[in-house]
């Protein structure tokens, strides 16, 4: 039941921000007015992105830490596996700094079109949605570091595992990367 309410509050969420973007993107003068856009954009990116990476930096950390209290020799191979989760928040940051150069906030005059600002909000949110791919990435990281610390053998095994959730933010940036590069905002 709690799941259905999110969905649809999360549905509502973004008819109502795909309403509004209809009206604001009618003129295309690229002005300051529109630059605020662009950083909400940058902020849903890295915001989101990184809240999910914490979660599964903690999910496999946790896992980490137990294992290496009981075998500190395995220190190497689980840090590998519990920093994987902390792609995503790159990714973030990346699309961020990205959106930045794209329309002038780190050099120059700032100016986006209404296009470009409403574009860059459903670019950070596209980056930052796949990006909750760590928390899954993280509970897979767990299961790998438990399996580590049963058998070290396994490490690279657990590794391909692990990798595996990222596929999801990997194809978030690069529709973000090609978005971006139609909006004009790379290049």
């Amino acid at each position: 039941m709690k799941i259905k309410r999110k969905a649809a509050i999360m549905g509502l969420a973004l008819l109502i921000t795909s309403l509004i973007s209809v009206g604001c993107v009618s003129a295309q003068e690229a002005s300051e007015e529109h630059v605020p856009l662009v950083i909400l954009g940058c902020a849903l990116a890295i915001g989101i992105a990184g809240i999910a990476s914490a979660i599964g930096l903690a999910l496999a950390g946790s896992s980490a830490v137990a294992v290496t209290a009981e075998k500190p020799d395995l220190f190497g191979k689980l840090l590998v596996l519990q920093v994987l989760p902390m792609t995503q928040s790159v990714y973030g940051l990346l699309t961020a700094i990205l959106l930045m150069m794209g329309v002038g906030i780190l050099g120059g005059s700032p100016t986006a079109t209404p296009l470009q600002g409403m574009g860059a909000i459903w670019i950070g949110l596209a980056v930052g949605l796949t990006g909750i791919s760590a928390i899954n990435q993280g509970q897979v990281a767990s299961s790998s570091i438990s399996a580590v610390g049963r058998n070290p053998d396994v490490a690279a095994r657990g590794i391909i595992f692990t990798v595996m959730p990222e596929t999801i933010a990997i194809f978030g940036l690069l529709v973000a990367i090609l978005l971006m590069t139609g909006l004009g905002l790379l290049g």
